[in-house]
């Protein structure tokens, strides 16, 4: 079971991040084409390659790594970093929706610096997941964040960001959390 999910995971993956790199591309060649058939092409196109294949690849690669998640029991700092990258990858992802959304337009632009941009971003967070999984890099969160993980240590380290009337409303909101000792 788990390594059946294992390869849905990383074919979901496989797609979503091929997807990701190429739709900066499929952007670009928007650039001076004028309202036509081929124009129209390039849109369908785009818009297959973002709708049809690359958002169900997000969602089947975040479903069966959540699953992989809770089945494995995968709680270490690596993956914890992991997580923020593909965050990251998804919040691109929606960027890149965004721009799709208004690049069809009249007058929709996208520049070689943009170009840029977004597939360096891509790049850096998809090897970046790629390193992390295969590295499993020990990160002593120790090292640089000892009270975090203490009781109370998050809001030792958010609450002074916090407005001063949500803190005392915060501290009473959940009840009390601590463990019953026996």
């Amino acid at each position: 079971m788990i390594t059946l999910l294992k390869f849905v995971h990383l074919a979901a993956i496989a797609i979503w991040s091929g997807g990701l790199l190429v739709l900066p591309l499929m952007f670009r060649q928007r650039q001076g084409l004028a309202p036509g058939p081929e124009l129209d092409r390039l849109h369908r196109f785009t818009r297959f390659i973002y709708v049809g294949m690359t958002s169900p690849a997000a969602f089947v690669a975040i479903g069966s790594g959540t699953a992989l998640i809770f089945l494995q029991t995968t709680f270490v700092e690596w993956f914890s970093l992991k997580m923020v990258l593909v965050g990251g990858m998804a919040m691109l992802h929606v960027v890149a929706g965004l721009v799709m959304a208004q690049l069809y337009e009249p007058g929709g632009r996208f520049g070689r610096v943009a170009m840029a941009t977004l597939t360096t971003a891509y790049t850096v967070l998809i090897v970046g997941v790629i390193w992390l999984v295969l590295a499993k890099p020990n990160i002593d969160s120790n090292a640089f964040a000892e009270q975090l993980f203490a009781p109370g240590g998050l809001h030792r380290l958010i609450g002074p960001l916090l407005p001063p009337g949500l803190t005392p409303w915060l501290a009473q909101w959940p009840g009390d959390t601590r463990m019953p000792m026996p």
